[in-house]
């Protein structure tokens, strides 16, 4: 069995190399809601990208394009931050998985 490293052996800022932990555990079933966005309403500010804890909110060209539901919690932050209600949170029985 390996050893654990102790505090004053990690790396500066705690990060774990590799960082893959996320994108391997598939963490969306833990949600009761889930956020819809509307492209229509989204003026592309990115506050939504820029305040998800799980990184869930999908950006290509540096443009929002959807919701990563596999990784998403439910939080509602980015539905709480978003400045033009682009981003809905309905119960997740409601909501259809997009990706």
């Amino acid at each position: 069995m390996a050893e654990l490293k102790g505090w004053k052996d990690l790396p500066i800022g705690g990060v774990v190399p590799g960082g893959v932990a996320a994108a391997l555990n598939k963490t969306g079933s833990w949600r009761a809601e889930r956020p819809v966005w509307n492209e229509e309403k989204c003026i592309q500010c990115l506050q939504c990208w820029f305040h998800c804890p799980d990184t869930s909110i999908v950006i290509r060209d540096q443009k929002v394009t959807g919701v990563d539901y596999d990784h998403c919690k439910g939080c509602g932050v980015c539905a709480a931050i978003c400045p033009k209600d682009a981003i809905d949170m309905v119960p997740e029985r409601e909501g259809t998985c997009a990706k």
